[in-house]
């Protein structure tokens, strides 16, 4: 069947924008001065490895989401591990924040990472039911 049917073309788009917000994250992380994050509340960051690293991390996944997103039957695994990494990341912020520091940023993080993993895993269960993957 056509990938470009039914439900599998809102998955592809929903993961094209995720593909596409991981990765402007991605630079964001790597390019922001320290006062910028500093008004995201990441006040006692100053070494620049570890926004650097979050960075490139956002930056591959986003690779990944845009795989999925090109050809969702050939990459299916992605799309499986695309769910498994936004509520990874949902439980790692939700502790991060409760538990280590209460950043803003850091709960509206595991807000949106969860939104994103629960429209993902929607379209995908959407999709294999009616057997368009």
């Amino acid at each position: 069947m056509n990938d470009l049917n039914g439900w599998s073309k809102y998955l592809k788009f929903f993961l094209w924008l995720v593909a596409i917000h991981s990765f402007f994250v991605g630079i964001g992380l790597i390019l922001l001065p320290d006062s910028a994050l500093d008004f995201f509340g990441y006040n006692e960051c100053r070494e620049r490895f570890f926004p650097s690293q979050g960075g490139v991390f956002h930056i591959a996944m986003a690779v990944g989401y845009a795989m999925a997103a090109y050809n969702l039957k050939r990459y299916e695994c992605i799309i499986i591990f695309s769910i498994i990494v936004k509520f990874m990341a949902t439980v790692f912020l939700l502790i991060y924040f409760f538990f280590v520091s209460s950043i803003w940023l850091v709960i509206l993080s595991g807000i949106s990472d969860f939104l994103m993993g629960i429209i993902i895993l929607i379209l995908y269960s959407s999709i294999k039911r009616v057997g368009e993957l």
